[in-house]
């Protein structure tokens, strides 16, 4: 039996290459190729208790750019996108979760060990779980504090940077290990001519003098579907959005900051390096978008309703 594990609770079933196994024998041979170099793709979205019960946000969407993220690895995901979301929506059934966060994951597995993958063979698993307040509960009310980090965004040229992919996520992981051993909650990166392209795993925007402004992608971003979402959100409530680049200085004497994630959903910035930005605390553009979208993700504003879709029990087993 496995030890149980906090980040886990109450889930037993992961959908893993067409169908619902237990949770511990979901497992997959050391030697696969992904294990090895890092080869996959993989998404992150989440499922809203609304008004009018489970629903998943932007689910279309997420497919889409999982499956582009693959195309940029030459990877083909073995599944149609109607198969993915039924897959979604009976993990989710199955472990009888009304909201929860989703993580579709595919990468090449078990056959050869050669740095060319396309003669192994792709797996493909869904799994969900609950996962709250990503960045910790009280950061909505007192915001995140952020440092720059050391290690910049992997550059376009190099790899395909606005594909998901496992691989990539290294540059991440150290730039957030080096935030946490200096004190602070998350790090922003820089793109690869010291513009500013975004944090560890979300996207973030600036504001100043009632403009919100955030990286393009020519940032070196990932073209997060949050983003998207506030993007078109914001604009819709009146106010300017400009997608260009962001020098460092102007995040240091910007208004506002926050971040926007599946997994974070908005995140307001406090300080950055040390240097408080704005009163120190989330302000009222911030503020209003997290209540925006908050109403948006419980099915209270019916103007974005096409951003949900409901779960419910389909054909796959």
């Amino acid at each position: 039996m496995m030890e149980e594990n906090k980040w886990f609770p109450d889930v037993e079933k992961i959908w893993f290459n067409g169908k619902l196994v237990k949770w511990e024998e979901a497992q997959i041979h050391v030697l696969s190729h992904g294990v090895a170099y890092g080869s996959g793709v993989f998404e992150g979205l989440r499922c809203y208790n609304t008004i009018d019960g489970p629903r998943t946000f932007r689910v279309k969407e997420h497919i889409e750019r999982w499956r582009d993220s693959a195309k940029q690895i030459r990877m083909t995901i073995p599944y149609s996108d109607e198969e993915l979301i039924e897959a979604i929506n009976n993990t989710i059934i199955e472990n009888k979760l009304e909201s929860c966060y989703i993580r579709p994951l595919a990468f090449f597995g078990y056959h050869s060990l050669g740095v060319h993958p396309l003669d192994c063979p792709v797996d493909v698993v869904i799994a969900t779980w609950p996962w709250e307040n990503y960045l910790g509960a009280e950061t909505i009310e007192k915001g995140v504090s952020c440092c720059f980090s050391p290690w910049i965004r992997v550059h376009s040229q190099m790899v395909p940077s606005a594909a998901k992919a496992t691989g990539l996520y290294i540059g991440s992981m150290l730039a957030r290990v080096d935030a946490k051993d200096k004190g602070f909650d998350e790090a922003l990166m820089l793109d690869g001519l010291g513009n500013v392209a975004e944090a560890c795993t979300e996207n973030i925007f600036v504001v100043k003098d009632g403009v919100i402004a955030t990286p393009g992608l020519d940032s070196s971003i990932l073209p997060g579907i949050t983003r998207k979402s506030i993007i078109e959100l914001a604009r819709d409530l009146g106010y300017t959005v400009e997608v260009r680049s962001i020098a460092r200085g102007e995040v240091y004497s910007a208004n506002e900051i926050f971040l926007t994630g599946s997994a974070a959903e908005i995140k307001p910035v406090r300080e950055v390096d040390a240097r408080e930005i704005g009163a120190g605390k989330p302000g009222p553009i911030t503020k209003h978008l997290i209540s925006e979208f908050s109403e948006i993700v419980k099915g209270e504003n019916s103007k974005y309703s096409k951003w949900l879709d409901p779960v419910t029990k389909m054909s796959i087993q």
